[in-house]
């Protein structure tokens, strides 16, 4: 059997990946679930720092581009799930159906090791259960449900079918450790992906604003007309502005293009296509939806507004529900208000022209609050610690590193 310490997984042999899992020759087999954008991301991570240990492992998921660019086999994609909201989620139901059913028949077909879920809690919580009770599997959940923000009751789900659970908010260590569930704060997967000194433009160049509204396309459609509505009403304050849209991966051109047609002749803007980092290199301050794009934009030290609207009824059910004091990861790990919300009713043009020009006022002032960030979230390797503690359980609970 192999050994290794709770800080190293020794390498197991092999070369490229195979078209099918290959655990009838000892490599271990590890699914993985993702049912969003963000997850499909950080999964993709997770996965490459898994194949650094471990070469021959066989991965099979859930997931999207950057899962399959990492080498996983995907049993269902997730261009047709990622929704936003109580309403908005009941309307993918059939959707939500079909993926839980290629999730019951791959669990039977290629019988892994590990199940490993990242983030979307609705879905993956009714995985855990399913993996646990039926295939004795054990689970680790990376990016955990947000219990911290509303339904705590999830929490003895998850003591109940996740054998260890990977942190990344510090936040979170006191509610796991009070609930008696094993979990590690293994840091923020955002950290591995910034530059240890972020890109910004010169205080005198050119005025740039970011859009982004979102990597859902319910998000898209709910928000992106009213920010460029916004920053219409900001270039006519300041003529010479010009904006960067991002429009995701999931997101298709065609729906972008059509929301900003009747726009062309009112502002300058760039259609900047993929990944977000460009615009937060070049913007002074960006329009961003409510998510895990917020708080980029906090470590990139690029000053944001945030803005978030969704269906009435799933915005009323909110507000019933989620009792913490800001909507932003940014605001939360701060505790303090370092970015504007405007949220639903309040996210209409004027409001977030006025927020955008009040920050304006003082960019360096704005941009030096999100300095603590980073200082609170610590160093880089999250997906490189979680690899570890992935292949750890395999050897511990499945014992598939045999020589």
């Amino acid at each position: 059997m192999m050994t290794c310490s709770d800080t190293s997984v020794r390498k197991c042999p092999g070369s490229n990946d195979p078209e099918e899992p290959d655990s009838g020759r000892g490599f271990p087999t590890v699914m993985i679930l993702a049912g969003e954008p963000s997850g499909d991301l950080h999964a993709g991570d997770l996965i490459r720092e898994m194949k650094v240990l471990c070469p021959r492992l066989n991965v099979i998921g859930m997931g999207g581009a950057e899962m399959h660019k990492a080498g996983a086999k995907l049993f269902f994609p997730i261009d047709r799930l990622s929704a936003m909201g109580f309403v908005e989620v009941l309307c993918q139901f059939k959707q939500i159906r079909e993926a839980f059913r290629a999730f019951r028949q791959a669990l039977v077909r290629y019988q892994p090791d590990l199940l490993v879920l990242v983030d979307y809690p609705g879905f993956n919580l009714r995985a855990a259960t399913h993996a646990k009770k039926h295939h004795g599997l054990p689970v680790l959940y990376y990016i955990a449900p947000k219990v911290w923000a509303w339904n705590r009751r999830r929490l003895f789900s998850i003591e109940k079918s996740v054998d260890h659970v990977a942190l990344i908010f510090p936040f979170e260590v006191p509610l796991y450790k009070k609930a008696k569930i094993p979990a590690t704060y293994v840091g923020n997967p955002l950290m591995d992906h910034l530059p240890v000194s972020p890109v910004r433009p010169e205080e005198s160049s050119r005025l740039t604003l970011g859009l982004l509204p979102g990597s859902r396309p319910g998000e898209v459609t709910r928000l992106l007309d009213t920010m460029v509505q916004a920053a219409c009403l900001v270039r006519d304050k300041h003529p010479d502005c010009r904006f960067l849209i991002s429009c995701a991966h999931s997101i298709s051109r065609e729906l972008v293009e059509e929301i900003l047609s009747p726009y062309r002749n009112r502002m300058e803007y760039e259609i900047v296509y993929g990944r977000p980092a460009a615009i937060f290199e070049q913007s002074h301050l960006v329009i961003a939806a409510s998510g895990t794009v917020t708080l980029e934009a906090a470590l990139r030290k690029v000053p944001c507004v945030l803005v978030y609207k969704v269906s009435p009824v799933s915005y009323h059910i909110a507000r019933r529900l989620v009792t913490i004091k800001y909507a932003g990861l940014a605001n939360l790990i701060a505790d303090g208000p370092v970015m504007p919300e405007l949220l639903q009713d309040q996210a209409h043009p004027r409001s977030i022209a006025q927020a955008v020009d009040e920050i304006l006022m003082d960019l360096n002032g704005w941009a030096k609050k999100l300095e603590r960030i980073r200082q609170i979230l610590g160093e880089s390797g999250a997906a490189k610690r979680t690899a570890v503690m992935g292949l750890n359980m395999i050897k511990k609970l499945a014992g598939k590193f045999d020589k």
